[in-house]
């Protein structure tokens, strides 16, 4: 249900009277029966309209895939029904109106019990089309349930949701109020208030490519929120991706569900970059970048998330530039699991500094060299574990070579000079021990 505020300011003004006909009736949604007859609820047919109208959804969605989140008495359900769309509906009770009409209508909506915070692709699968009408505001943890609603949607999520009123400006300082008890209205499920500022900056930061407003309404405000970005020119400077990796851990491994950042280094032509000119991608998906910093005449780095949704495995990792070609593809490891049964094997260790086999001159510098065998593709700095006589090194570096795998760790200074037994680990499987003399510093 929709929601005012108690203070006269955010009032969004549903008319006289409307708790006394939703009281007397029951009914949220008005509906038109099939002989003729209307059921007349709150919200009147021209207004539910109205409010899908808003939004650029086709009037055939044959073949698509459609999701109402909070869908109530079921209006917006059985429109896209109608349309043609295999539709999804969800909302956290079981209300008997929506099944009065899923019975007149002869509907095959999937009507299920769920809470938004449940939503994810193995749970509901993914959609073309996601509604969220008037649901945000009644969640305490709103962008969470924003980065749900965005890892099932694969082309366009519809959000609608209760505003602040005295400020439209989209590039206003984002403010959320919250509402600890019940001044909203006088209802204990009204938890915030978003400007629209913070509305679309939440969207964005939820994951989607391109949020965009549609219409404010007499209480609400619509934003299509899609996941990717308008298509590429052809013609344009092309970017050159030169590598991506987790932003913090320098890996090549990332989750969405644990809500990782991934960084981009690429040159480009182009000049005077800010966020609204890159366009990254990460398995087809657009995500816009939270920081785009020069580094150098024509060398660029960008962060940004990694979009929800996204199924376990490899994904390329892609940058346009002002809507240009996209680069070549690197790739990055989404979700992906060491296998368990790694063979890991040590095939040489070599001084960094003065490559001398089997031994690390401590006078000369503290890098030692190993390589491997038996490394799984997603594996990195990160996840690779050396230890000298049960002391971990600090690994600096991961990488393929040749046939093998070459390991860089720095030894820690605790180590005393002499011979180490030397091990290293990926996930649960462990190589058998090397050996390394440790030469002293003076």
């Amino acid at each position: 249900m929709e929601a005012m505020s108690a203070q006269p300011k955010f009032k969004p003004g549903y008319g006289p009277g409307w708790h006394r006909m939703l009281v007397e009736t029951g009914w949220w949604h008005s509906f038109e029966l099939p002989d003729g007859r209307v059921i007349r609820g709150v919200s009147e047919i021209p207004a539910l309209r109205e409010r899908l109208g808003q939004f650029p959804i086709p009037q055939d969605l044959t073949g698509r895939r459609a999701l109402d989140i909070g869908c109530w008495d079921g209006w917006f359900s059985f429109e896209l029904e109608r349309r043609g769309a295999e539709v999804v509906a969800i909302d956290i009770w079981d209300n008997p109106r929506f099944r009065e009409m899923h019975a007149v209508y002869g509907s095959r909506v999937d009507y299920r019990q769920m809470d938004v915070y449940e939503l994810s692709p193995e749970t509901v699968g993914t959609f073309d089309i996601v509604l969220f009408f008037g649901v945000l505001y009644h969640l305490k943890h709103p962008l969470l349930a924003l980065e749900k609603v965005c890892s099932v949607t694969t082309g366009l999520a519809a959000v609608d949701s209760f505003v602040l009123r005295e400020n439209f400006d989209l590039n206003a300082q984002p403010l959320l109020h919250f509402y600890e008890n019940d001044e909203f209205e006088g209802q204990t499920d009204n938890w915030v208030a978003p400007n629209l500022a913070c509305l679309a900056a939440m969207c964005r930061t939820a994951g989607f490519a391109r949020v965009d407003l549609c219409k404010i309404l007499t209480y609400s405000a619509g934003f299509a929120c899609h996941r990717q970005f308008q298509a590429p020119r052809a013609e344009g400077a092309r970017a050159e991706i030169l590598q991506t990796f987790h932003n913090t851990n320098y890996g090549v491994n990332c989750s969405w569900m644990r809500d990782d950042y991934l960084a981009c280094a690429f040159r480009t032509e182009e000049a005077n970059l800010t966020r609204g000119d890159v366009q990254p991608r990460v398995g087809g998906y657009g995500v816009r970048p939270i920081s785009v910093t020069k580094l150098g005449s024509d060398f660029w780095q960008t962060n940004f998330k990694v979009p929800p949704g996204l199924a376990p495995g490899w994904h390329p990792v892609t940058i346009a530039v002002r809507e240009g070609p996209e680069s070549a593809a690197l790739r990055i490891a989404v979700d992906l699991p060491l296998p368990d049964n790694c063979e890991l094997k040590i095939v040489g260790i070599r001084d960094g500094a003065t490559w001398a086999a089997g031994q690390l001159d401590l006078k000369a510098g503290r890098i030692l060299c190993i390589w491997c065998e038996g490394f799984p593709d997603n594996a990195d700095a990160n996840n690779v574990r050396v230890f000298l006589n049960g002391s971990k090194c600090s690994t600096v570096f991961v990488g393929p070579v040749s046939s093998s795998w070459q390991v860089n760790v720095e030894v820690p200074r605790a180590i005393a000079p002499g011979e180490a037994e030397l091990t290293l680990k990926l996930g649960r499987a462990a190589s058998a021990s090397g050996k390394v003399r440790l030469l002293a510093e003076s």
